[in-house]
């Protein structure tokens, strides 16, 4: 029964921290136990007594609920069962997290419920919105600098302006150590957990925590990070089947073929009054995703992206002001742009992304991508050349726009 009830309280859990679970539905649905069902409430039908559980493969399980069925709420992220509170049906809503304990049915299709266990999705929105301003007031951008004997990490982010501004990032022993894989899309619930050693000056990172009152220095409660690169140059070919988009990177004048996953976010750049970039777009707006032009993009994305962004996007990332003044940080100037679907990319384009190479340099996988930005590439150089001819292929992406993107959280 011990374990019995671990496996229900984590899969709530996991319910409530990640809101809906990525798995694939191949074979036999994860979610569907011999005595336990877990995922959202689609429907519920109280006269019937009937509440149907759609689950994150996308099965539908009938859970058949009597007088006799107990129910009990649990806060996002518990697993102590002792938090759980008595609840009812009628306190139940489409969205809730839930877990149904009866005998399921041999076809999968049914079960009655001896005990309903939900969480709110109210409460869950709460949490994750908590997770997301906790984030966002910490520290993202370019690890500059590391101190192995005090562990700490100097963070620095870059305005549009180009003023540098630097956090450094204390990391205890308490801290919370996480890294994203090579060639993937960051989400926060597939970053695997790291050591202090592993992380590397030009590294992206973002760190959650409390800053002191200049806002130059963070106690990290946790870290993700990852190995990214920003790449960019101009389109020679668009496969918008494959969702593969062909550049000319522009330092190494190589093709390099770009996939777009479902998750990629792609955004035009625009020119506002005064020549600041991003006016057009306001936070928090809403696009299409830019592999097959389906889902959500958010002002974020973790995640690090994310650097992100986890992230991503939807998490952290999206911030106002950054300290030591210079303006807005490049990331937050460039996350409020307008997305746009891979349809509206064109041969000739130059465009600047986001990723997390693999081990084959002639193809990546984009985070996220903005196109149009041939002006903003003039004004970096015009900054870096100081009087000289600006040459935007002599531009430092990673320096300039390192952490420039959502997805490095969760």
């Amino acid at each position: 029964m011990k374990i019995k009830s671990y496996f229900v309280l984590a899969s709530l859990a996991a319910i409530s921290l990640a809101g809906q679970f990525h798995v694939q539905a191949q074979g036999d649905d994860p979610s569907i136990k011999a005595t336990t069902v877990f995922g959202k409430v689609s429907e519920i039908n109280a006269s019937a007594g009937q509440i149907t559980i759609k689950t994150a493969a996308g099965s539908s399980v009938v859970a058949n609920v009597t007088e006799k069925t107990t129910y009990q709420r649990m806060p996002p992220g518990e697993t102590d069962r002792s938090k759980a509170e008595p609840t009812s049906l009628t306190e139940i809503t489409v969205g809730d997290g839930v877990v149904a304990r009866g005998f399921v049915a041999a076809d999968k299709k049914s079960v009655p419920a001896q005990q309903i266990i939900v969480v709110s999705q109210s409460e869950i929105a709460k949490q994750n919105a908590a997770q997301r301003m906790a984030w966002a007031r910490g520290a993202k951008g370019i690890v500059s600098a590391i101190n192995p004997a005090a562990k700490e990490i100097t963070v620095t982010s870059r305005s549009l302006q180009g003023t540098s501004q630097a956090v450094t990032v204390a990391v205890t022993d308490k801290a919370k150590l996480k890294r994203y894989p090579p060639d993937s899309i960051p989400k926060y619930e597939h970053a695997q957990a790291a050591k202090f050693e592993e992380i590397k000056v030009g590294d992206q990172l973002n760190a959650r925590g409390e800053k002191d009152a200049e806002g130059t220095h963070l106690s990290a409660e946790e870290i993700v990070f990852g190995t990214f690169k920003i790449a960019g140059g101009t389109v020679t070919a668009i496969d918008a089947a494959a969702n593969t988009v062909t550049i000319n990177e522009l330092q190494t004048k190589k093709p390099l073929t770009i996939t777009l996953k479902p998750e990629t976010v792609v955004r035009r750049f625009q020119m506002m009054m005064g020549g600041m970039g991003g006016g057009a777009a306001a936070p928090g707006g809403q696009g299409q995703g830019a592999g097959n032009g389906q889902g959500q993009a958010t002002a974020n994305r973790p995640a690090p992206g994310a650097v992100a962004g986890t992230g991503g996007g939807q998490g952290p990332g999206a911030g106002g002001q950054r300290p030591g003044g210079g303006g807005m940080n490049m990331a937050d100037v460039l996350e409020r742009l307008p997305t746009i679907s891979i349809n509206e990319l064109k041969v000739g384009d130059m465009i600047i992304m986001s990723t997390l190479p693999g081990s084959d340099p002639t193809k990546t996988t984009a985070i996220s991508m903005v196109t149009g930005v041939e002006p903003l590439l003039q004004m970096v150089a015009a900054r870096q050349a100081a009087g000289g001819q600006p040459r935007p292929q002599n531009v430092d992406l990673n320096s300039n726009f390192g952490g420039m993107f959502g997805g490095i959280g969760p």
